[in-house]
């Protein structure tokens, strides 16, 4: 490249010449490189000033606030689902129940559909979290933050361990969920006049993905099954009445709108479940729902067990038939041997009938006297009595918790030091 002694930016700057020309263009040309870094990550070119944390909401959720009948500083809840990458904000309404707000799409976030277990995997978390003031962080270096508290009661009584674990902006993640600049300016602005109107804390929910029947059953042999039917439970308990539960933490499981019998008695992680009850409104209605999601979840785990034993079989035979005729491991090889047999036409006709045979047929039959169990079936019952199947109805039981130093007071309660990512 020449350098002539008047180079003429587009912005009209005109720099000397020698040393100090070059010194210049290369001090341009770093900033434009570390500029369309910045914009890469960040996924898109949203800038704030200082007052970042001070900024209000758009102007498209406050109408969609003043159309759902909804405050700006009405009390909040975050839900987040792994597999469909969506952050969703519920927002209580004046009549008292919370409505969906908005829906973004989470930009990026680490590691696989599964709880988080130790520091440094750098998995983000699924649970249950209460976010309070102390928690949110208007200086971090992603644009702006707040900290999951992770590791919560539930973790530390499985001696689960992490830090820093946010939900911020700056579309970069290592065990977080990040967002855009400007969604994370949404979402701590309604955050932040939640607090303004009095919340003392909102609940994050995180699960692997939506908890209907047909997302668990795809997911029926996971290692973590059991984990998510735990989860469920509390997110039964929030479509059913669209208020955040209220989460306890005992005998080392979640347990949901759960009221000690005994005033005073608290509920401790590693603890014995104190006796408790929950309002008979909503547990026969989540008792209801869960009952029919069990029966959906058993005929959707036969019909996905008996497609893939189908396809099982039918890739043993093709491969079968593709060494006797020569194709050997090839695909393309295999598929001219099959055709040039004419295969297909009797073995897929039979494929058919045993699908429309599986698929019309009842996914259960269970004979008088034997015992079958459910895909969502509890590895043990409440003492109190529970309802067949995965979806139990918390009744009282138990005794007075003994005593645990690893966690006092409900989770609403807890405090967890805010953490600059």
């Amino acid at each position: 490249m020449v350098f002539r002694r008047q180079l003429q930016t587009p912005a009209g700057l005109h720099l000397g010449s020698g040393n100090r020309n070059r010194r210049k263009t290369v001090k341009i040309g770093a900033a434009l490189i570390a500029a369309a870094v910045l914009a890469g990550c960040q996924g898109d070119e949203f800038i704030a000033g200082p007052n970042k944390a001070k900024l209000p909401v758009s102007a498209s959720l406050k109408r969609k606030m003043s159309d759902q009948n909804m405050s700006s500083t009405s009390p909040i809840m975050i839900r987040i689902f792994k597999e469909e990458s969506e952050l969703e904000v519920w927002k209580q309404s004046r009549t008292g129940k919370y409505k969906l707000l908005e829906e973004f799409e989470i930009c990026k976030w680490s590691g696989k559909l599964g709880p988080k277990f130790k520091e440094g995997d750098r998995q983000a978390p699924e649970g249950f979290y209460e976010i309070t003031p102390a928690l949110m962080n208007p200086n971090s270096s992603y644009h702006l933050a707040f900290n999951l508290g992770y590791p919560n009661k539930y973790d530390r009584s499985h001696g689960r361990t992490g830090s820093h674990l946010m939900v911020h902006g700056a579309c970069s993640s290592r065990g977080c969920y990040a967002m855009t600049d400007e969604q994370v300016q949404d979402i701590y602005a309604l955050a932040r006049d939640s607090f303004k109107g009095g919340q003392r804390s909102f609940q994050v929910q995180a699960f692997p993905f939506r908890m209907t029947p047909e997302n668990m059953a795809r997911h029926r042999t996971s290692e973590h099954l059991d984990y998510w039917k735990m989860l469920k439970t509390g997110y039964d308990h929030f479509e059913i009445s669209k208020t955040p539960p209220k989460v306890s933490v005992c005998e080392k499981k979640y347990v949901f709108d759960a009221t000690a019998l005994v005033e005073g008695v608290p509920f401790r992680a590693s603890a014995k479940c104190p006796d408790y009850q929950v309002s008979p409104r909503i547990a026969t209605a989540v008792a209801s729902k869960q009952r029919k999601d069990d029966e959906k979840f058993q005929q959707l785990a036969a019909r996905f067990d008996a497609r893939e034993e189908r396809q099982k079989r039918w890739d043993e035979r093709s491969n079968r038939l593709a060494k006797t005729l020569g194709g050997g491991n090839d695909p393309e090889k295999t598929q001219t041997a099959v055709s040039e047999e004419n295969v297909p036409a009797a073995v897929g006709q039979a494929e058919v009938a045993a699908t429309e045979v599986v698929e019309n047929t009842p996914a259960v039959s269970q004979k008088p006297g034997s015992t079958v169990e459910t895909a969502f079936a509890p590895q043990e019952q409440s003492r109190g009595g529970a309802v067949s199947g995965f979806f139990k109805r918390w009744v009282p039981f138990g005794s007075k918790a003994t005593d645990d130093a690893s966690s006092v007071g409900p989770i609403a309660t807890e405090v967890v030091p805010a953490v600059k990512p």
